[in-house]
């Protein structure tokens, strides 16, 4: 595991384009607002960046690469057509399987069950529908949060919709496989809940 990402703080900023397909963002370290990770959707396919454009948006197909600013491959994150729910899966930067998102069916604000590689949960992401506030909950503990309201450093980047805050706990260890889960899933956040 990349050892990037076990900050405990990371300032999420999507690029801003006229006509854009992709799901594209830079990711900050809050201390010295730094880029520190870049993530990508490097080979959206003609159909997909068509449909992109379109009300059929949330069930298209992606693949999301979260690397280095040298590019040097940190995640990526893979998701077939959808219909009805969304089912994630996250590798790392070898494309071994680390695990897998599953949306909950009718779940006010969003939900993702979290499981690792042996598909055992590891935790949930659950959502508000009215603002743009989530939690990871672990055994109705928190171990992390992705909010757009923050107070703290980093708080002038704030002038998009689609720029926020993850926290990851300090009780969550170092190299712990989770931050690679929680880490993929604040890129899916968007695509999968908030389209």
């Amino acid at each position: 595991m990349n050892a990037l990402l076990n900050k405990n703080m990371f300032f999420v900023k999507e690029h801003i384009g006229m006509l854009r397909a992709s799901n594209n963002y830079d990711i900050y370290d809050p201390e010295n607002n730094k880029i520190i990770l870049i993530s990508r959707e490097p080979n959206l396919g003609f159909f997909t960046k068509m449909f992109r454009f379109s009300d059929y948006k949330r069930m298209t197909p992606f693949h999301v690469v979260i690397a280095t600013p040298e590019n040097r491959p940190v995640l990526s994150i893979k998701r077939g057509i959808t219909f009805f729910r969304s089912d994630v899966e996250v590798f790392d930067e070898h494309e071994k399987l680390v695990g897998t998102f599953k949306q909950k069916f009718f779940s006010i604000g969003g939900k993702f069950q979290i499981y690792d590689n042996n598909d055992n949960l590891i935790c949930t992401l659950q959502g508000k529908w009215t603002s743009w506030d989530f939690k990871f909950m672990k055994n109705d503990t928190e171990i992390a949060r992705v909010s757009k309201k923050w107070a703290g450093i980093g708080k002038e980047l704030f002038t998009s919709a689609d720029n926020y805050m993850l926290q990851i706990q300090e009780t969550v260890a170092p190299d712990d496989r989770v931050r690679q889960l929680i880490m993929a899933a604040v890129m899916c956040i968007d695509m999968v809940l908030k389209e």
